[in-house]
């Protein structure tokens, strides 16, 4: 890479190339997420929260802590002989973006987010577990990687194990369309917003679609794994439904994630076996 000198005497960079440019001191680790290559494992679990990480290390086998930088916390350990490991991405479609392209260049192919998510189907009820098939891209990341012509779609490999998962675990799940938004006051209070009126509209438009839920990064790893020919995969916990609520009907506020990491779990365990059975 070749540097030169601005006339206050800092290094700038003449000519950037076609690679990915090296931003950190230790040129064998990620910048942001901080793992070497060898470090994790080709399958890994994305939730947004740090604190869940070891939570979800905890159904490893001899999962042991890797790095811890920004928003960014890494375990890895085993499953069914496996290495898998588990990253937090933050919260919406740009950390997402940046743990998933990471990740890739360390060596993984294989994800499934995790997270929470807003009911919008009035039968989509607290505590149930949505599967999405594909993401609404009303975000701006995924813009930067595909034409928003292109569908952000789940690869089918990991769908169809997620569904399988939730239907041995013989838990309530819905499978479906979600909304990748990247504000969330702009769906919790949108009449306080200048552009109330198209993020109204739409709300009601995905509703009439039959959208199951809102959420912040679908659509983003979507179109990041179609573009970097690795599997993706999403599956969330219903936290509450604000359509519910304004129908008058029940609507408790559920915070345990549990059902939902169990499924990706399992699904991650459905996978590994067939991954290995077709080698």
């Amino acid at each position: 890479m070749d540097m030169g000198r601005s006339e206050n005497n800092l290094p700038v960079l003449k000519e950037r190339g076609h690679g990915f440019m090296k931003y950190t001191e230790d040129s064998g680790k990620q910048y942001h997420i901080q793992v070497n290559k060898g470090d994790v494992g080709r399958y890994v679990i994305l939730p947004g929260d740090p604190k869940r990480c070891r939570i979800i290390a905890d159904y490893f086998e001899d999962a042991k802590f890797i790095a811890d930088s920004r928003e960014f916390v890494t375990y890895t350990g085993y499953l069914e002989g496996e290495k898998v490991s588990v990253t937090s991405t933050g919260i919406g479609g740009p950390s997402a973006a940046i743990a998933l392209e990471e990740l890739v260049n360390a060596g993984a192919d294989t994800f499934i987010r995790i997270g929470t998510c807003g009911g919008m189907q009035l039968d989509v009820q607290s505590g149930e577990i949505v599967i999405a098939s594909g993401a609404i891209r009303m975000e701006g990341t995924s813009k930067e990687y595909a034409p928003i012509e292109f569908p952000a779609v789940a690869d089918y490999e990991v769908l169809n194990a997620l569904i399988s998962s939730a239907k041995e675990l013989n838990v309530r799940n819905h499978v479906g369309i979600v909304q990748s938004k990247d504000s969330f006051y702009g769906q919790h209070s949108p009449e306080n917003m200048p552009v109330s009126y198209d993020l109204l509209d739409k709300w009601e438009a995905w509703k009439k679609l039959g959208c199951l839920a809102s959420e912040m990064e679908t659509a983003a790893l979507y179109i990041i794994g179609a573009a970097r020919h690795v599997r993706t995969g999403a599956c969330f916990m219903v936290m509450a439904n604000q359509e519910r609520e304004e129908a008058g009907l029940p609507n408790p506020v559920v915070y345990d994630t549990d059902m939902a990491v169990r499924v990706t779990v399992g699904a991650l365990k459905k996978m590994i076996i067939a991954d290995r059975e077709r080698k």
